[in-house]
């Protein structure tokens, strides 16, 4: 399985995040092999600090439906971060999971909303209700989004429905610890579950955010069953095309079966 990491740089204007976008999947698209699933950032329609719900649409609107175009044209399955209209000041903080045919695989709305390090992101987000695993690219993708990364207890709850790649889109806060922690987490996610993890965060803003708001720090990770970090994107705008072998996980898992040595009968 071919898959690209697109560490886009995501501002204010929702017209240039669609154009790179759009960019980020063709570029995965022309790779030499080409690319069966391209991994765009959380919130890739507008940067945090903006008023949400002026730009949220519903996934039939015309921000998705450009990107499902895209998907269809160069056929490569997506997922990416988008708002969708919620209510009158809120919009559900969505992840959407489009088919290399443009159709919509899924979606999923961020569960765990980040009012943390003095953040309010419940003010604006309307919080989801489900956990989602998607059939997509012929694998069980669970989805997880930005802070929900730091519960262990959804990512377990996608394995155990069935997900064998976690793919996390995030628009991780700059701060105190803050790159550590992403780093430190994603790796967790996969060591603790046996199992792939694709995590895409937005590239650090090139341009000063809105009211001082803190940008990205990049990282986007591709890694391994066992931890291992297979790249890393650093802190700067890329699209990364890799090789996922799905079956390392069994044979991690063979070797590591931490799974199956669950204790259900006390937890």
């Amino acid at each position: 399985m071919r898959v690209a990491l697109c560490q886009i740089e995501v501002g204010d204007d929702p017209k240039e995040n669609l154009d790179r976008v759009l960019a980020a999947i063709a570029e995965a698209a022309a790779t030499p092999g080409g690319c069966d699933l391209a991994v765009l950032p959380e919130a890739a329609q507008v940067r945090f600090g903006n008023h949400l719900a002026e730009a949220a649409e519903p996934l039939d609107g015309p921000w998705v439906t450009a990107v499902r175009e895209a998907a269809r044209e160069h056929g490569v399955n997506v997922v990416i971060g988008v708002f969708e209209p919620a209510d009158a000041d809120r919009v559900h903080n969505t992840v959407v999971g489009i088919s290399s045919d443009g159709g919509i695989a899924g979606s999923y709305r961020k569960l765990h909303l980040y009012d943390a390090f003095g953040d309010r992101e419940s003010e604006r987000v309307v919080a989801g209700d489900r956990p989602v695993v998607l059939d997509l690219a012929g694998h069980r993708l669970g989805l997880v989004t930005c802070y929900d990364v730091r519960f262990p207890e959804l990512a377990r709850a996608l394995v155990d429905q069935g997900a064998d790649i976690l793919v996390i889109p995030a628009a991780w806060a700059q701060g105190v610890f803050k790159e550590e922690h992403w780093t430190t987490l994603v790796r967790a996610r996969a060591i603790e579950n046996t199992t792939w993890v694709v995590a895409v965060d937005k590239a650090p803003d090139r341009t000063p955010p809105p009211r001082g708001l803190p940008g990205g720090v990049g990282r986007s990770q591709l890694v391994d069953p066992m931890g291992n970090v297979v790249a890393d994107l650093g802190p700067f705008p890329a699209v990364r095309v890799l090789d996922l072998d799905p079956d390392l996980t069994a044979r991690v898992r063979e070797r590591l079966p931490s799974l199956a040595h669950r204790r259900r009968d006390v937890l």
